[in-house]
């Protein structure tokens, strides 16, 4: 399960005020305690009532290329500030199940109803509304290093809601979630933990009842530019077959042998 950390006393703070302290920080989000520790700052901004009614005004009153520019959004997540290169600082919104918009896109959109790990650690506490419940396990990520079809080792811990003002540390590959609807529309708030190696870690969709790896979930862009490469290009043949057998990413690898269309070994390589 996700790490509970106590979020602490202080009074509420600006976007600014977090921002500010990020930057000063010289956490390594690697280290689990020194990252955990930026948490009640994100718990002081959570207490602000204001500043993410305010930002969404803000965007709505702005041109659209500026909104892109400065507030990118989806139907689930608005960045709260653009990626620094070490954190990247978002709102979740979470509908509930007989909200229009879920009724629309369906629940798959919002991400409910797929278990998944993270291939990022991320700080996230409880902002508006009632909050999420999610169906939490923990597993050795090294344990799925097979990919899809590989043994999980799921083991269940708890159903829990995300409530207001809660703060929690997800642990890159360690903890999944099986998200649910909140009982009513609800926000989190989210620091999440960026690392250059990043796009070469596996993040996972898992299927519970057969307790196996069911989808790796990631492509970086090097895999795209491979197959681009390799299809147009005799130098790109040859540098998918030296990645085939060199890369040291064990996705790329596969990539490579699948480019160059090759029967993939089950087992790791």
């Amino acid at each position: 399960m996700p790490r509970l950390i106590d979020p602490g006393e202080g009074d509420a703070i600006t976007l600014d005020a977090l921002c500010d302290a990020l930057a000063d920080s010289p956490v390594d989000i690697r280290d689990e305690d020194a990252f955990a520790s930026l948490g009640p700052v994100l718990a002081r901004l959570g207490r602000n009532g204001d500043f993410l009614a305010d930002l969404a005004i803000d965007s709505l009153l702005s041109r659209r290329d500026e909104i892109s520019a400065r507030h990118g959004y989806g139907p689930q997540v608005m960045l709260l500030r653009p990626p620094d290169g070490r954190f990247v600082l978002r709102a979740n919104f979470w509908p509930a199940r007989h909200d229009a918009v879920t009724k629309a896109s369906g629940e798959r959109a919002f991400f409910y109803d797929v278990p998944h790990d993270h291939n990022f650690p991320f700080l996230t506490v409880g902002y508006l509304g009632p909050g999420y419940w999610s169906d939490y396990y923990e597993y050795d990520g090294d344990s799925a290093a097979g990919g899809a079809g590989a043994p999980a080792g799921l083991r269940f811990v708890e159903r829990a809601r995300l409530d207001p003002g809660k703060l929690m540390l997800y642990r890159m590959r360690c903890d999944v979630h099986v998200q649910l609807p909140p009982d009513r529309f609800s926000v989190s708030l989210n620091i999440l933990g960026y690392d250059p190696e990043q796009p070469w870690l596996d993040q996972y969709r898992f299927d519970i009842r057969r307790n196996i790896v069911a989808e790796v979930m990631t492509t970086a862009p090097s895999e795209v530019l491979l197959t681009l490469a390799a299809k147009l290009s005799g130098n790109g043949c040859d540098l998918a077959e030296h990645f085939a057998r060199h890369h040291p990413c064990r996705r790329m690898r596969l990539t490579a042998k699948r480019v160059l269309g090759r029967e993939i070994d089950p087992k790791p390589i």
